[in-house]
């Protein structure tokens, strides 16, 4: 068994969840800002989540079906983990976002192992705060790790997919690490930068070492 596991904000969808839950809170340009800063690997993940997180106190949990509805697959996610799949590979997400949103996207795939932060929710509203452990980047590289060993797949033989900084640990976990549309220091890093119209382009890189 293989294993590819693919980032989900601007990897594996086109926008940013935690931007689109923001603006319903009137913080979307500060939330933006920081997340901006977060992913170029200025400023501690942990900590800007906790900060960006806190922004949205009050918004109503329906929030998570406005979300789900409104966000997009990145051109090529559903052929690149169709030919994956149908190839015998394992697929999985490990995301900064959270579980509420990408719970639903992975099931439309046909993706059952995924791991993301989780809102706090209290009498219809969110808190402000996240529960649970938070998924940062040290977080995502154990979570590429643990599926790896689900699977029987040494973390040599897997692949990572993501655009930001907390991906770094993730990508340098796996065999082969692939950036797509990524921050200067993950291009830099990672083993291939895809910058292309669809994110089936990584297919052929990725079958190519099976």
């Amino acid at each position: 068994m293989r294993l590819c596991v693919l980032d989900v904000d601007s990897t594996l969808i086109t926008a940013e969840v935690i931007e689109l839950i923001a603006a319903r809170a009137g913080t979307r340009e500060l939330v933006a800002e920081i997340t901006e800063r977060a992913m170029r690997g200025e400023l501690d993940f942990a900590a800007s989540l906790k900060e960006r997180v806190a922004t949205l106190a009050g918004v109503p949990d329906t929030v998570f079906a406005d979300v789900r509805a409104e966000v997009e697959f990145t051109p090529g996610v559903r052929e690149l983990i169709a030919g994956l799949q149908a190839a015998g590979w394992e697929v999985a997400l490990v995301s900064g976002g959270f579980e509420e949103v990408v719970g639903s996207l992975a099931a439309s795939l046909g993706i059952t192992r995924f791991r993301a932060n989780r809102l706090e929710v209290a009498e219809g509203r969110l808190t402000g705060r996240t529960v649970g452990p938070v998924i940062d980047r040290a977080a995502k590289a154990s979570a590429l790790r643990e599926f790896a060993a689900e699977v029987g797949c040494d973390p040599a033989d897997a692949v990572a997919i993501g655009d930001g900084a907390n991906d770094l640990d993730m990508m340098a976990a796996a065999g082969l690490g692939i950036a797509w549309h990524a921050k200067p220091v993950v291009q830099e890093q990672a083993d291939v930068a895809l910058n292309g119209p669809s994110l089936a382009e990584a297919l052929p890189l990725i079958l190519e070492r099976a």
